[in-house]
């Protein structure tokens, strides 16, 4: 199995390679060159299995012998085992045909653990097969940075760097990220978006001389293996709704266009998705895309939902990418233009090919903490507010197109980790579980950075050769 860049100006790449470069030399996003495709007997045969289990029939065609079977059974087995579901990601129903998929029942409390705990293995295991060091970078609007953090502190073979937006992500996602404590981690506020921080870190990657000095590997979804390990969970919730014998439709809360991408693949390799739905709060490109044909940027707008206020999809490059046959000039003069002019136009054939895949909805904040009322009203369900997006979105979908399928929202984090919005909307406000009683007391440590490219590869230079220590600084309040 090789992989390629969407860009075409990058050499194949094997599994891990691709595991530790992250994003392409040429810019691009890689993808495999072909998606295994699992017959509906193999599909079938998912019911009653583990997670593990599942993860490791639906990810080992994709690393094919570079990994042996029992290492890579292994790290499947080590980074699930700690999550506090046996199912590790179990199904709750809401209504009438709507379900919820809980995905925040790891360390962190949010989806990106599914990914990063077995990311954080792969890496190490690559590693030390290589016998080298890498610096970790990635750039957070939230719950990225923390489940990083949490999979990688400690590790003795890399470096630890992620950006976060200053003042942009709630309490508890901040704490998570700056009260770790451990050498190797390093968490720094960057005075701009998220988009400024994810441009940083894509501006790092394109930096030749510092990528291979440093050993640059990142951890966002532009790495192929976070959208593999994603496709999991939609292979183990539609089999537990009767798939491969029954259709089922997937409302994505999305910001970075990861996660419902993760959906796309499984439908590619056999999973019988009838409707793929992107919900996001009032950062819509997504939807304006898909209505319009025109991919234009916007302001980023702060929300109770910080994990989506995104405008640049880094991950939708990857769709466009299939959705235009793979037309590799097509994609690089399409980033060209919107690194210059911050939009560009859809052509016809790719939206239409999007759109038979795809539905989008923008939900307001007034709407957001609505659903969160009503679904603790109705159904005694307390839900953060990126899951209350995608359940409002999905009755949208309900409304729009019927319930001709089980619709399965993804909840992607834990109601505790966004107390003030759920006290707001509710009047409740739920705890953190007992494995994180004590976190609002911990010290922090992280630096505040400007908006500046130059300062920012300065710090991370400094850190990785000793140069600069990690002062605890007091949060902003």
């Amino acid at each position: 199995m090789k992989y390629i860049s969407t860009r075409g100006e990058a050499a194949p790449l094997s599994f891990t390679q691709t595991l530790l470069a992250g994003l392409a030399p040429d810019g691009g996003l890689y993808l495999p060159q072909d998606y295994p495709r699992l017959s509906q007997e193999e599909i079938a045969g998912f019911a009653g299995r583990s997670y593990a289990e599942v993860a490791e029939a639906v990810i080992s065609p994709y690393v094919a012998d570079e990994i042996a079977a029992p290492a890579l059974r292994g790290m499947i087995e080590a980074a699930y085992a700690s999550f506090r579901h046996p199912a590790v990601a179990p199904l709750a129903q809401l209504d009438d045909n709507l379900f919820t998929l809980e995905l925040f029942h790891g360390p962190t409390l949010a989806f990106k653990d599914l990914a990063m705990q077995l990311l954080a293995r792969l890496v190490e295991h690559a590693l030390h097969a290589r016998g080298q060091r890498a610096t970790i970078v990635g750039a957070t609007s939230g719950d990225t940075g923390a489940a990083a953090i949490e999979a990688f502190s400690g590790l003795r073979q890399v470096d630890v760097f992620i950006l976060y937006p200053h003042g942009r992500v709630s309490e508890v996602q901040r704490r998570q990220m700056t009260t770790v404590g451990a050498d190797n981690v390093h968490a720094i506020a960057i005075e701009g978006s998220f988009d400024d921080a994810q441009a940083a870190v894509k501006a790092l990657f394109n930096n030749p001389p510092l990528r291979e000095k440093l050993n640059l590997c990142g951890v966002n979804s532009i790495n192929w293996a976070r959208i593999l390990a994603q496709t999991v969970y939609y292979f183990t919730s539609a089999v537990a709704l009767g798939a491969p014998y029954r259709p089922v439709s997937f409302v994505t809360p999305t910001g970075n266009f990861g996660d419902v991408f993760a959906g796309w693949i499984a439908k590619r390799m056999g999973l019988p998705v009838d409707r793929l739905v992107i919900a996001t709060n009032s950062n819509d490109i997504l939807p304006r895309a898909l209505a319009s044909g025109a991919y234009a940027l916007g302001e980023v707008r702060p929300t109770q939902s910080p994990s989506m206020d995104i405008q640049v999809s880094s991950n939708f490059e990857r769709l466009l990418f299939e959705a235009s046959g793979r037309d590799a000039p097509t994609i690089r003069a399409k980033m060209a233009q919107l690194a210059q002019s911050r939009s560009f136009d859809i052509d016809a054939g790719a939206l239409n090919a999007i759109r038979a895949d795809f539905d989008a909805f923008s939900v307001s904040e007034e709407q957001t903490s609505q659903e969160i009322a009503r679904l603790w009203r109705e159904a005694r369900y307390l839900c953060d507010p990126h899951s209350a997006v995608g359940v409002s979105a999905a009755r949208r979908e309900a409304l729009s197109r019927g319930a001709r399928t089980p619709l399965v929202v993804l909840g992607t984090a834990h109601a505790a980790k966004f107390p003030d919005a759920i006290e707001a909307a509710t009047g409740l406000r739920p705890e953190l579980p007992p494995h994180l009683a004590g976190l609002m007391e911990r010290p922090e440590h992280f630096s505040v950075l400007p908006n500046d490219q130059g300062e920012i590869e300065r710090f991370i230079r400094a850190a990785v050769s000793g140069e600069t220590g990690r002062e605890p600084q007091k949060a902003a309040s």
